[in-house]
Formats: C-alpha cells, structure tokens, sequence
C-alpha cells in the first residue's frame, strides 16, 4: 500500500505577466493568453534556487503529513537537471533541509513526467521492503531561465515558471490511495529537445555560453511526430492506469494534468469524455514541469472538490519523450 499523506507548493512571489512575454517574444499579447494559455507565471527571485525552492515545498507538505523530518526513510528529488549547480545530486540538500537525518536520498529525472515515475518509484519501495514506511519526493523547477522568447521553435515552452513541490507518501493512511501508474516512452523524440552546449558533445567556451538555452533540433520533425504520438499518449497511460486500477474515465472526479496550450488541454478532456469543471487549467501559473500534478491537486483540495471516495488521475508529458499517468483515491476524511 502507499498513501500520498501530504503536499506541498512552493511558489516565488514575482510574476511575468501576458504582457511581458508578448513583449518579449513579438507575439500578440491575445495569442499567449489564449492561444498559449498564459496569463501569468512565477518566476524566480533572487534566492529561488531549485533544491531550495524544492526543500521549502517539503517542509510544507510534511506539515501537512502530521510527520518531523527524522520520520523519513527515503529521500526522492525530481528537481531537474537546471539547479543550483550543475554536476550535483540535490536530494541530500533536501533531506538536509527537512532534518531528514537518517533517510537515503536520490536523484530521479524524467523531465516533466518526473513526479508519475517517482511515485511508481516510492509504490516499489514500499512494496519491495517492509521496513520502509515514509518517503518523501521533492523538487524545484525554474527551467525557465532557458528560454529565448526571441526563438519561435520554443514557443511551447513559454510558460515555463518557477516553483517547489513536494508530496509525503506513506504505507498507511489516511490520504490519497495510490492504486496505479502508467508510464510510457517514444525514443524516437530522444534528443528533440535539449540546450546544445555545455555537455560532452560540444563543452561550454566563453564563445558559445550564449547559446545555453533550450533548443528544438528539427522543429518541423518534432512538430509532425508530436501531432501523430501526443493526445495518443496522454490517452494511452490515462485510460490504462484506470482500467489496472479497475476504473474507467466516466469514474473520474478530477483530472490534475499539466500546464499546455488550450486546445491541447481541452483535447485530452475531450477525449476521455470529461467535461472541463473536471480539471483545473493553469493559466495562472504556467509550466512548473514535473511539479504541475501537485500544483493541480493542491488547488483541487483546497477549492473542496475532492472528498471521501473521490477518484483522481495525475497526468504528466516530458520531452524525450515520456508520458505518465497516476491514479489515486481519497481515503478518510482528511482531504474533505
């Protein structure tokens, strides 16, 4: 059994608003708010580090686990490959940070499906080693110091924010019951999306620092595949970690899934029959990659949508590219 027990959101004040991206970027200001879907999006201030913004998440959602840090026995970051600093394992800042003084800690990365594979993950854990009984998966995002609003090719990684997110999974209840995942992975797009220096291939020199920034290989090729594979994919590992978990769509009450464009968004509800009072859209929020399912349940728990028995898919997509699912239900009364 494993029981998502407590979350947490680490949000940094500052924002970039519509206006300011559509400065930036030359786009119309009504095309990123409603082709894009961004009205706003954090952004980080000058302490928001990625493993801290992560740690502080965590401190929030332990104390909402009823737990002290010592309870810990495993520590999980998914913060991304942009942090603190580069060459680095984060989850050890984390532990340290919670006073998580006896857990083991590791780094787990799939770009934005990153929190679906870290619960299969803590599942595992739990599953594989009886002595095991809290885990803790944490991390910050602020790949969106990587973007060059000037580049059309990235357009879809505008709304990439800034923000911590953590989540307390624990062998007993009460909480969200984790009753499945899917997890699924296209390697034909490996290499799609990447920043092409500062790695082995081609080191970062003084002459091309200025290229470290996120860039599309072969936009159009990617363009072409992603329109073939992507609702596909959302729909593949939604629906099949429903039915592994014994559920159909029409069972859903809430629908968590990540920050994309509008049509995409709509897209997916459309095709798992839900209507869109089923799931909250983030367009006060933008991208915060791998932590966009916890934001989504955070904001759904705190609106009162979810209560005893609710049933609950997290949905996620990452570059590379890897699609993730997660179904959960609410046992107790302590999400109502």
């Amino acid at each position: 059994m494993a029981y998502l027990r407590g979350l947490g959101v680490y949000l940094p004040t500052p924002r970039m608003h519509s206006g300011e991206i559509a400065a930036a970027s030359g786009l119309p200001e009504w095309v990123v708010r409603e082709k894009l879907g961004i009205h706003q999006k954090p952004i980080p201030g000058p302490e928001d580090h990625p493993a801290r913004m992560g740690g502080w998440a965590a401190r929030a959602a332990l104390e909402e686990a009823g737990l002290e840090g010592a309870a810990l026995d495993v520590v999980i970051s998914i913060t991304d490959e942009h942090k603190d600093y580069p060459v680095w394992c984060s989850a050890p800042l984390i532990a340290q940070m919670v006073g998580a003084r006896r857990a083991w800690a590791f780094d787990l990365n799939q770009k934005c499906a990153s929190f679906i594979s870290a619960l299969a993950v803590a599942e595992g854990l739990l599953a594989s080693q009886p002595s095991l009984q809290h885990i803790l998966i944490a991390g910050g995002y602020r790949n969106g110091d990587l973007i060059d609003y000037t580049d059309p090719a990235v357009r879809f990684m505008y709304d990439l924010a800034a923000g911590g997110g953590a989540a307390v999974m624990a062998r007993e209840g009460p909480g969200f019951k984790l009753l499945a995942t899917r997890l699924k992975t296209d390697p034909s797009l490996a290499a799609s999306v990447r920043v092409p220096v500062g790695g082995t291939v081609e080191p970062l020199t003084p002459a091309n620092v200025e290229r470290y920034k996120l860039r599309v290989a072969e936009p159009e090729l990617m363009k072409a595949r992603l329109e073939q594979v992507s609702l596909p994919g959302f729909l593949e590992v939604i629906q099949g970690a429903l039915g592994q978990a014994g559920y159909t769509a029409a069972d859903l009450d809430y629908l968590a899934l990540l920050h994309m464009k509008p049509s995409a968004h709509q897209a997916v509800l459309a095709g798992l029959g839900l209507s869109e009072e089923r799931a909250i859209y983030l367009s006060d929020y933008g991208h915060l990659g791998q932590l966009d399912p916890i934001l989504s349940l955070r904001l759904a728990v705190d609106a009162g949508r979810l209560g005893p028995g609710s049933l609950v898919a997290l949905a996620a997509a990452g570059v590379g590219y890897h699609w993730g699912a997660a179904v959960l239900r609410v046992e107790g009364e302590k999400w109502s």
